[in-house]
């Protein structure tokens, strides 16, 4: 699905990934972060696709929500797993969404 985004401005922090063998406890994992992040204030939404890179794009509405997600104590957690066990390789990065359209949505 296409996120349902406001208008700009907003953020996306976009997580670009490779997995690694192991799959325990992944797909778990990576379902909770969704229900924690939807609870988050200032979440707005978010994409993800994998077909070997994984990318995955959380829309923010601001730099404090995207910090405040970065230190939530179970996406700490979560974050260590993933450099331990469920990633070879990732890049996050943060933009300023300043200008966005629309078709068929």
């Amino acid at each position: 699905m296409i996120a349902k985004t406001p208008n700009p401005p907003y953020y996306a922090v976009i997580f670009s990934n490779l997995r690694t063998e192991v799959g325990e406890g992944y797909e778990e994992m990576a379902a909770e972060m969704v229900r924690l992040a939807e609870l988050q204030p200032g979440y707005l939404g978010h994409e993800s696709v994998r077909d070997g890179l994984g990318i995955t794009v959380s829309y923010w509405a601001n730099l404090d929500s995207i910090k405040n997600w970065k230190a939530n104590t179970d996406h700490l957690i979560a974050q260590k797993f993933g450099r331990e066990k469920w990633y070879s390789a990732y890049k996050t990065r943060i933009a300023l969404v300043e200008r966005d359209y629309e078709f068929g949505i």
